[in-house]
């Protein structure tokens, strides 16, 4: 009999000690994506001036950044609770279909194919695909004049495909890793014109050290809806729209354009409605 009463009293220890553990772990992993506490991993670039940019002392500056921190604040998470992590352009799909981050910040374009493998809040901006080129050179004065000209752009991106399809079918594609590489290409004369979305171009245009160096064609060539990446079926999608919503009734949007793209005379688009996608 006296056994029985201690194994009964164990017996009721551990299932309260299981009771704790269950508990303790929900204020884990179901608090990622909205609710708080813990942390949120979010994909953003690390070398876009003005958009997405780590700078040498490890903090991390652009408008993605503050978009991002916005939303995230929403969701319930302290700036202190952002753990960032590179999404380069190839990469951005398999790191959502992965889990590798709860979302992705990086100058996303929304477009039918990725839609297909992820989901898109927003759109939060209108950018136009452009191109950035010597500020000496005067042989480039309209889309078509990339004809038989080296033309670089990033792995992952559509933009230089988009001009060889569209306008400048002669055109050289070249792909490097980053935007850096194919700035220093034309910077040195291996490349002839860098082309992505006006925002990515004008914030390196506006870099201390590329003053007077470069300008933008301002040619306009494409929409570009600037989205925030989800993993498809997410309920984030949902939740992250009504943030971007009030970042802009509560004036913080147009205060992130003005401090980002200030600098580079940027003319914005006014902010996009939620769903709106500019063909």
């Amino acid at each position: 009999m006296k056994l029985r009463k201690i194994t009964a009293a164990a017996s009721v220890a551990l299932a309260l000690a299981v009771t704790a553990t269950a508990c303790g772990s929900d204020d884990g992993d179901s608090d990622k994506g909205g609710s708080g506490g813990g942390k949120i991993t979010i994909g953003v670039k690390i070398d876009q001036p003005g958009i997405g940019m780590k700078t040498p002392d490890g903090k991390y500056e652009g408008f993605d950044i503050d978009v991002a921190t916005y939303v995230a604040k929403e969701l319930g998470y302290d700036a202190g609770d952002i753990e960032w992590k590179e999404a380069k352009s190839a990469d951005r799909e398999t790191m959502l279909q992965r889990g590798d981050v709860d979302f992705i910040a990086a100058s996303y374009s929304i477009n039918d194919e990725r839609a297909a493998k992820v989901d898109f809040a927003g759109p939060y901006l209108l950018a136009h695909q452009d191109v950035l080129i010597r500020a000496n050179d005067n042989t480039i004065k309209d889309p078509k004049d990339l004809n038989n000209k080296k033309l670089c752009s990033v792995t992952g991106s559509t933009s230089a495909q988009n001009v060889k399809d569209k306008l400048a079918p002669k055109a050289q594609l070249q792909e490097y890793g980053g935007y850096s590489e194919c700035l220093t290409g034309v910077e040195s004369k291996a490349i002839d014109a860098l082309t992505t979305d006006d925002s990515i171009l004008a914030g390196y245009a506006a870099q201390a050290e590329f003053k007077g160096k470069f300008k933008l064609g301002g040619f306009k060539m494409t929409n570009e809806n600037y989205g925030i990446g989800v993993k498809k079926g997410s309920d984030l999608k949902a939740k992250i729209n009504k943030a971007l919503e009030k970042m802009v009734s509560d004036g913080s949007w147009e205060k992130a354009v003005k401090a980002n793209f200030g600098p580079a005379n940027y003319k914005n688009e006014p902010a996009p409605k939620i769903g709106n996608i500019v063909k």
